[in-house]
């Protein structure tokens, strides 16, 4: 299949591998900012195939993980409501919140409904004119512009028992926060592939000039993330930091501009709360005020319990690299997959969970 086998080639692979082992003489640091990268890269073995001083870490690049206990608390919450219809990507669904889950609540008698787009839910509004429905808007910049379509299509056709609970962040802000935490030392990042084709590589520019860390946009394949790292480590050692692209079949660096107008016409920035890192200014989006009336947390008030962490759990410095999850003493024992105490070994794309799949306990 042209573009996607040719990036899975093992004799590709084992070029790379080989060229990167040749190239490498310093130790370097390299973390992914995607889910979606930690994913591939535990289940093929890329951490293997690299020389052991090449240490290659997971960030806070999965959307559900980064989602904090006080927002999970609000869609638990807001799912007691009567006549309310809470909508929602399945990955939140077995989150643990302070001291619930949206599973538990809808078990409870919530109606909870997994959908699989903005449109479905947009949908259920439709087919429940009598009832609130509320969507679940987790995500990153890739998600953005679905939650954007579905406000304006709600107004389009004056869609009034619609309504978003608004948890989007962005990431260019995290990446600062964590360089400006400086609790383990980067040499480069691995940019996020779906992000970057909304937003392209200009707003990485500030982490390669202000901090000196490499910048490399990657796919999702096994060559693709293969070829970020050599490019990376090419720049470790030349003793440079600028941004580059291996991922040019996806991403151009002024990334998607119909989709950033479709986002700044329904969004404001503001500031958001990250699990592991805390509220970090302008990271996260608002909808405007000409939208307020699509705005679940305006439109509905909820009493909501004191937020609290779960004991043991240290989801939070898996988020920010600073250990990995079998370094967790609760990892594979009492957190499972089946018994989630952390959203990291909930959610696709959850670090724990891929380590717990994938055995990678040498890290």
């Amino acid at each position: 299949m042209k573009f996607i086998d040719e990036f899975r080639d093992a004799e590709l692979v084992r070029r790379l591998a080989d060229k990167i082992a040749m190239i490498s003489t310093r130790p370097a640091r390299l973390m992914e900012f995607c889910g979606g990268h930690t994913v591939a890269i535990m289940r093929n073995g890329v951490r293997q195939l690299l020389p052991p001083h090449i240490e290659m870490l997971s960030g806070p690049g999965c959307p559900v993980c980064v989602t904090s206990n006080h927002d999970i608390d609000e869609s638990i919450a807001l799912a007691s409501l009567p006549d309310v219809i809470i909508t929602t990507f399945g990955d939140m669904l077995k989150v643990p919140g302070s001291y619930s889950s949206l599973q538990q609540a809808r078990a409870a008698g919530g109606d909870i409904r997994i959908v699989y787009s903005t449109q479905d839910a947009l949908q259920a509004a439709r087919e429940n004119p009598h009832r609130r429905v509320i969507f679940l808007g987790v995500g990153f910049e890739t998600t953005a512009p679905t939650v954007a379509s579905a406000v304006l299509q709600a107004e389009k056709e004056r869609i009034d028992n619609f309504s978003v609970l608004c948890q989007l962040k962005l990431t260019p802000p995290a990446m600062r926060a964590l360089l400006d935490l400086g609790e383990t030392r980067i040499n480069g990042i691995i940019c996020p592939g779906h992000v970057s084709a909304i937003i392209g590589t200009r707003p990485y520019e500030a982490y390669a000039r202000d901090y000196g860390v490499a910048c490399v946009v990657a796919g999702f394949e096994p060559v693709d993330i293969l070829q970020a790292v050599e490019m990376l480590v090419q720049q470790v050692e030349d003793g440079v930091a600028r941004v580059e692209i291996a991922y040019t079949r996806g991403v151009k660096p002024e990334g998607n501009m119909k989709a950033l107008e479709l986002m700044n016409s329904v969004f404001d920035t503001a500031g958001a709360s990250w699990r592991g890192i805390g509220d970090i200014p302008q990271s996260g989006l608002k909808l405007k005020n000409k939208y307020a009336c699509y705005d679940a947390s305006l439109q509905f008030k909820v009493k909501l319990p004191q937020t609290r962490e779960h004991a043991g759990c240290r989801c939070g410095e898996v988020l920010r690299g600073v250990i990995k999850p079998f370094d967790c003493l609760l990892f594979g024992k009492v957190c499972t997959p089946e018994t989630p105490v952390g959203p990291c070994m909930v959610s696709s794309e959850g670090s724990c969970a891929a380590y717990h799949q994938y055995g990678a306990a040498d890290g």
